[in-house]
C-alpha cells in the first residue's frame, strides 16, 4: 500500500521561503513520477513540479520556474519541495502524488494513483 505524507506547510511572509516534505512508503523513485500540485478553493488542482523516473528530469510550472526546487533523497525515500521568494499568490494546500503518467500527461492529475493528506501554505505580510 502507497502512502504519503506530506509535511512543512506554514505561514510565512511575501520574500520568505519555506521546504515540504513528502515521505513516501510503499513507493519508490524507480517506480514512477512524483509531483507536487497545489489547490485553492477557487481552482482546480494545479501542477508544481515533478520528478521523473525515466532520467530523473525535473519539471516545473512556468509560475514557480526559478523560485522552486524539486529535490529527491533515494536514501530517506522523501521529496521535498524548495520554495523561495514566496509569493501571496502562492497560497495554497500542496499536495504530494505519485504516479506512472507518460511524459505527455505529466501535469495532469488525474493521472497520479496516489495523493498525500496535503499541506498549507499561506504568504501574508
Amino acid at each position: 500500500q502507497v502512502r504519503l505524507v506530506e509535511s512543512g506547510g506554514g505561514l510565512v511572509q511575501p520574500g520568505g521561503s519555506l521546504r515540504l516534505s513528502c515521505a513516501a512508503s510503499g513507493w519508490s523513485f524507480s517506480d514512477g513520477t512524483m509531483a507536487w500540485f497545489r489547490q485553492t478553493p477557487e481552482k482546480e488542482r494545479d501542477f508544481v513540479a515533478a520528478f521523473r523516473r525515466n532520467g530523473g528530469n525535473t519539471y516545473y510550472a512556468d509560475s514557480v520556474k526559478g523560485r522552486f526546487t524539486i529535490v529527491r533523497d533515494s536514501a530517506k525515500n522523501t521529496l521535498y519541495l524548495e520554495m523561495n521568494n514566496l509569493k501571496p499568490e502562492d497560497t495554497a494546500i500542496y499536495y504530494c502524488a505519485a504516479g506512472r503518467p507518460i511524459l505527455s500527461a505529466l501535469r495532469s492529475p488525474s493521472i497520479y494513483n496516489h495523493w498525500g493528506q496535503g499541506t498549507p501554505v499561506t504568504v501574508s505580510s
